[in-house]
């Protein structure tokens, strides 16, 4: 089993469950939150991912509120963080960017192109 864990936010849950299973599939260790709360949540009760998916439009707490959230705290600062979301326009992306995202990939998403990215990543 990999020892790298991937957080993995979604308020979709069959995007939740699709992202989830490829990256169980390849022995990835996936933890799921539902929206932004959760994440902080989790990273608060010890969670500590080697990588995060964030999806912008979630309730509660957005992405690009998690992950300015996640770039104040010195914990979490160098954490690598991939936004996917259905949200395409430039100013998205680059609002995602700005905040301190690493990529920002739009849905629908290519399961061995983002399996091949993570590879990429942890190599």
């Amino acid at each position: 089993m990999n020892s790298k864990v991937i957080l993995v936010a979604d308020d979709e849950p069959p995007i939740l469950r699709s992202l989830s299973f490829v990256l169980k599939k390849e022995g990835y260790q996936v933890v799921e939150a539902r929206d932004g709360t959760q994440v902080v949540e989790l990273l608060q009760k010890g969670v500590k991912p080697d990588l995060v998916f964030l999806d912008v439009m979630m309730p509660k707490m957005d992405g690009f509120q998690v992950c300015k959230w996640m770039r104040s705290n010195p914990q979490w600062k160098n954490v690598h963080i991939i936004f996917l979301t259905a949200k395409g326009q430039n100013s998205d992306r680059q609002k995602g960017l700005i905040l301190g995202g690493n990529e920002y990939i739009t849905k629908p998403f290519s399961p061995s192109k983002l399996i091949q990215r993570v590879r990429e990543i942890f190599s």
